[in-house]
């Protein structure tokens, strides 16, 4: 038999986690989160350049024991005059499942790195991404030789 919930369960026994009323608020306000960097600089992007590629390495794809870096997956990294740092970074397909994690990672990261007062990931797909992007120290890894 069918049980009619409604009649035996009053809304106040019911988790805090049940609550739906928040669905039909309107949605909340959102920051500009629109790469904003300028020019790039190129003392700054010396400078920066190294503990960046350090950090991002400490970024993994979760499926490839290999770090992002290595994979190829990074195509540019700018710094400009006010140490706004834009990575420009491709994933291994359009279909990744990691398609969300590994960019805010590296975002998120790369913001943390001491000098860069903010940062921004761009997903490109030109060129695409082949194992041919891929070090040769990833390479020996994967056990591609």
């Amino acid at each position: 038999p069918k049980r009619d919930w409604s009649s035996d369960v009053c809304s106040s026994d019911l988790p805090a986690a049940w609550d739906t009323s928040a669905l039909g608020a309107a949605p909340a306000a959102t920051t500009d989160d629109k790469p904003s960097i300028g020019p790039l600089d190129r003392e700054n992007t010396a400078e920066l350049q190294q503990a960046i590629i350090d950090t991002i390495k400490t970024v993994y794809d979760p499926e490839i024991p290999v770090d992002i870096y290595e994979l190829g997956l990074i195509y540019d990294i700018s710094v400009d005059a006010e140490k706004r740092v834009l990575i420009q970074m491709t994933l291994t397909s359009p279909a990744c499942p990691s398609a969300q994690q590994i960019p805010n990672e590296v975002r998120w990261k790369v913001k943390a790195v001491p000098g860069v007062t903010d940062a921004w990931v761009d997903i490109v797909w030109e060129p695409m991404w082949t194992k041919d992007r891929m070090s040769e120290a990833a390479k020996l890894q994967l056990g591609f030789f």
